[in-house]
């Protein structure tokens, strides 16, 4: 997506450790206009595809995964990533190791939100080291859902997750793919 990759080199900043700051319209500070857009992107790639229900990690995902379930016309769910007084019981759950933050999480979606029958895409703001797409992708299988494929906004494809997923047969659309960011600047793989 030609317009997320202009808004990166614009507004985007490389910080150490492989961190590509994004903050000002996607994650912490959101451009709402574009968010939408993202999500209307997301529903054209998936159009046809009898999408059920978007699965997301909180919290950067939310915005994107919302805006797709807004176009594709379907219920957005979140994994929790801490347990509290509302959730329920029955769970499907999952560990993953966050690459921003350092730790390990247990994540959770209650078990009424996803089942037989769905078609569940995968929305994340970041693709990197892969390990909430699998954790979601795990969630998916205890569920017995089918997975649709995972739609990322900005993938580091230097890291190799996506190629990873991909070579697994698993459908992998990255509106933006990072093949390597330093201080001086971003540089993106042709699609």
């Amino acid at each position: 997506m030609k317009a997320l990759e202009d808004k990166i080199l614009k507004e985007g900043t490389v910080l150490p450790g492989n961190v590509l700051k994004v903050g000002s319209f996607l994650n912490q500070q959101m451009d709402s206009d574009f968010i939408m857009d993202i999500g209307r992107e997301i529903a054209r790639l998936y159009e046809g595809e009898r999408v059920t229900r978007i699965l997301t990690v909180e919290s950067s995902g939310i915005a994107i995964a919302v805006a797709a379930g807004i176009a594709l016309h379907v219920p957005s769910v979140f994994a929790k990533k801490h347990k509290s007084a509302n959730m329920p019981k029955e769970v499907y759950t999952a560990p993953v190791y966050s690459y921003t933050h350092k730790e390990t999480y247990e994540i959770a979606v209650a078990k009424e939100y996803i089942g037989k029958g769905d078609k569940v895409l995968i929305v994340d703001d970041f693709l990197a080291n892969g390990n909430a797409v699998r954790g979601l992708i795990g969630i998916i299988e205890k569920a017995g859902a089918d997975l649709a494929g995972c739609a990322i906004a900005i993938e580091k494809g230097f890291q190799g997750a996506g190629d990873e997923l991909r070579a697994q047969g698993i459908r992998v659309d990255s509106l933006a793919i990072v093949d390597s960011m330093d201080e001086s600047g971003v540089i993106f793989r042709a699609q």
